[in-house]
């Protein structure tokens, strides 16, 4: 990655399992930090114990099965699984120096995910009316591979992607995921592909490049 894209960005990444109360509170800081400018910006890959969390849209009736602890998010969206396998990415950057857009920030990030799932061989993609990354699961039917949920305050980013490399995918089955009932979610290890979590992060980091430079190109134009 160019140095001047990345100079303010830490890369932090965990290898073991950070409940997500304990990441939700340090996220609450490090934008309050960045936003004062006392700390930089921070993409943070990580996973956490099995947990429900949801979004400022979320139902009551869309939470089938409350097998594991529920948590009120704060970020945008329904109700999400997170969980073993599974890796998130929290991006906290400082949309004033990269475009003042949240719909093109989102749009990046989906763009960083289906760019390094290609990586891998998989072919993903958006799909019109519905959040997340998308592709075909054993079947051929059209499932959920990704999650994408975000909060701007002070125009600085909170939460960010998730990616489901080999999650036990009954867990999901405790919500309606993401408010969509008609789709299932599927994984890279039911795809037949054992990615580990650094495997992961090591391409995340490899595309980064494209969708910083994106954020970069808004900014000048603002």
């Amino acid at each position: 990655m160019s140095a001047e894209a990345t100079s303010t960005i830490e890369w932090r990444r965990e290898q073991g399992q950070v409940p997500y109360t304990q990441a939700l509170a340090e996220m609450e800081q490090r934008n309050a930090a960045i936003a004062a400018g006392k700390a930089s910006e921070l993409v943070w890959l990580l996973e956490h114990p099995p947990v429900y969390t949801a979004g400022t849209s979320a139902a009551a009736d869309e939470l089938l099965d409350p097998r594991f602890e529920v948590v009120e998010a704060g970020r945008g969206g329904r109700y999400t699984y997170h969980g073993p396998g599974q890796r998130i990415g929290y991006v906290l950057l400082d949309l004033t120096k990269r475009g003042r857009d949240v719909r093109r920030f989102v749009h990046s990030i989906e763009g960083w995910v289906i760019d390094t799932l290609a990586d891998f061989g998989v072919e993903s993609w958006r799909a019109e009316g519905r959040i997340g990354i998308w592709t075909h699961d054993q079947q051929g039917a059209e499932a959920k591979i990704g999650a994408i949920g975000v909060r701007v305050r002070r125009w600085i980013t909170m939460h960010g992607f998730s990616v489901n490399l080999s999650p036990d995918l009954t867990h999901f089955s405790g919500i309606v995921p993401c408010g969509i009932e008609e789709f299932g979610v599927t994984s890279l290890a039911q795809l037949g592909l054992d990615i580990s979590p650094q495997q992961w992060d090591d391409a995340m980091i490899a595309n980064a490049d494209k969708f910083l430079g994106e954020l970069q190109q808004e900014a000048g134009q603002n």
